[in-house]
């Protein structure tokens, strides 16, 4: 890879899932940097009150209706890039839904359509993309998530698409590299992050679903994808709980899985019915928001990724993963020994 990235102000960028919730906290941040804004969704109506928002503060963005599961939307995407802005210098594949239920109990369906939805919709973002940005050199972002590498109790399916897209994103990347291709490939991890993700989920379960502590601020997570659109980097963790996490799945897996179903699990449900079992999983759901209505304690800094972003940052983030990876060695122990394991 050989190239230099444009300053924001300079780029056009494309975001997947831009209605709400991290997408639409990027393409916010974004627009602060006076960036070219191509946001992407389903919700027609939603998406147009985005842009609306954006052009009133003096940026510049448009808006385009797609389905990320279907490649010929997301062709369609990429011309109208072209058409208004002359190119694509980001392309961020953020779109994505998950299911609360046990593997057993969800339709053949529903896991079908999650993973259109997670997996080929990264896919298919990332094969439209890649002829623009290997013309005069970009970055492409896509969203993983901590379950990337350890998976999740009542999220298996989506624990699996986020699998996935660790793997074909690893597989681009070194394609890529072999092309000596001007294209950056980084693959976003980040911890649970409080936006409407648990109210867009299909629910199978009789309680409102949650997000398992420690929950960080969906501002974190743009502030990387922004640094990743300037930046190579492989790998950025959101949230040091997502990176110990990691690392605990590597050295000790019989903790971490005795941690899956001895704490985990009783970390998504809330004491309340649901509010909206099918979510947005086949149909555009209620947009606009960024932020969700997590019942804890939302961490507004991750001084870990902020670290992990800048080299200098080095104490701190040895100090913050050293932190997070003891505290769920502890509650693992901890659980074991209550429960008798």
């Amino acid at each position: 890879m050989n190239f230099s990235f444009k300053p924001l102000s300079q780029q056009t960028i494309v975001i997947t899932g831009a209605s709400s919730g991290i997408g639409l906290a990027t393409a916010r941040a974004a627009a602060r940097h006076n960036a070219r804004l191509v946001l992407v969704a389903r919700n027609e109506l939603a998406l147009g009150r985005i842009v609306d928002e954006i052009t009133a503060r003096g940026g510049r963005a448009i808006h385009v209706v797609a389905d990320v599961g279907r490649r010929e939307d997301l062709q369609h995407v990429a011309r109208r890039a072209v058409e208004r802005f002359g190119g694509i210098d980001t392309w961020v594949n953020d779109a994505g839904v998950s299911i609360y239920g046990r593997l057993e109990q969800v339709s053949d369906e529903d896991h079908l359509r999650l993973f259109q939805t997670n997996f080929w919709g990264v896919v298919y973002g990332s094969l439209v993309a890649l002829p623009h940005l290997k013309r005069q050199g970009g970055a492409l972002i896509n969203l993983g998530s901590e379950v990337s590498d350890q998976a999740i109790p009542y999220q298996g399916m989506y624990s699996a698409s986020k699998h996935a897209i660790k793997g074909f994103t690893d597989a681009l990347r070194m394609e890529l590299m072999e092309q000596r291709a001007p294209v950056s490939v980084t693959l976003i991890k980040p911890a649970a992050i409080d936006t409407p993700y648990p109210q867009h989920a299909r629910n199978y379960f009789p309680q409102e679903p949650k997000l398992p502590a420690p929950v960080y601020a969906p501002e974190e997570v743009a502030e990387a994808i922004l640094h990743a659109a300037t930046h190579a980097k492989r790998d950025i963790y959101v949230g040091s709980a997502s990176r110990a996490m990691s690392v605990l799945n590597r050295v000790a897996p019989h903790l971490t899985d005795q941690f899956g179903a001895r704490i985990l699990t009783q970390q998504q449900l809330r004491n309340e019915p649901p509010r909206d079992p099918s979510g947005s999983l086949h149909e555009a759901g209620v947009d606009g928001r960024v932020h969700g209505d997590h019942p804890g304690h939302v961490m507004g800094t991750s001084y870990y990724t902020r670290a992990s972003m800048h080299p200098l940052m080095t104490g701190a983030l040895a100090l913050g993963l050293g932190a997070a990876t003891a505290y769920a060695l502890k509650a693992t122990r901890s659980s074991a020994d209550h429960h008798g394991g």
